[in-house]
């Protein structure tokens, strides 16, 4: 199971070209903001990429104002790992496990886990949480993640995984989060 000093979020290329054109885009842009605020509160890290953003558009206002001032590490490779800096700045944060939410499920998030993978970590696929522009390309993409060795949760299982226990302040505030 994963924990809040061993997990990290990682929001791959929710940008405003994409996002307007995925599938179920208003779910997905929810839970990632649910669970971007949950792991706020746990402690848990997050990082956040785009896909050329001159042609794609920066990331959605919702979630860059949830962010807050950390930078996007902007990419050209549809996978993460080959964004520069992007492997430096995963390794010094020491997380083996890794969140993972965003877009496309078929194309970046799909490479992306796929080579995380091969480095060794332990990538969860929230699958409430990620999307292609149909519904047979999330599909897919999910699938060949989970086939791959993606571990799928969604956004739900995920929150109360890193939480464990149903009291304190902190499962209080988390509670109205998933209640919305």
């Amino acid at each position: 199971m994963i924990t809040p000093k061993e997990t990290l979020l990682l929001i791959i290329d929710v940008q405003a070209k994409l996002a307007s054109a995925v599938f179920e885009a208003d779910l997905v842009e929810k839970n990632i903001g649910k669970l971007l605020r949950a792991c706020k509160l746990l402690g848990v890290p997050a990082i956040y990429t785009e896909q050329y953003p001159k042609g794609l558009g920066h990331t959605i206002d919702p979630l860059k104002e949830l962010i807050g001032d950390d930078q996007p590490f902007e990419k050209l490779s549809f996978s993460c790992c080959g964004g520069e800096g992007f492997m430096d700045r995963l390794r010094s944060l020491g997380r083996n496990d890794i969140l993972v939410v965003g877009m496309e499920t078929h194309v970046c998030v799909y490479q992306t886990c796929v080579e995380l993978l091969e480095f060794g970590y332990n990538v969860h696929l929230v699958t409430d949480g990620v999307s292609s522009r149909t519904p047979e390309n999330r599909a897919l993409g999910i699938k060949c993640i989970e086939r791959a060795g993606g571990v799928p949760t969604s956004t739900e299982m995920a929150i109360f995984e890193l939480l464990r226990v149903a009291e304190g302040d902190t499962f209080k505030a988390i509670s109205k989060i998933i209640k919305e």
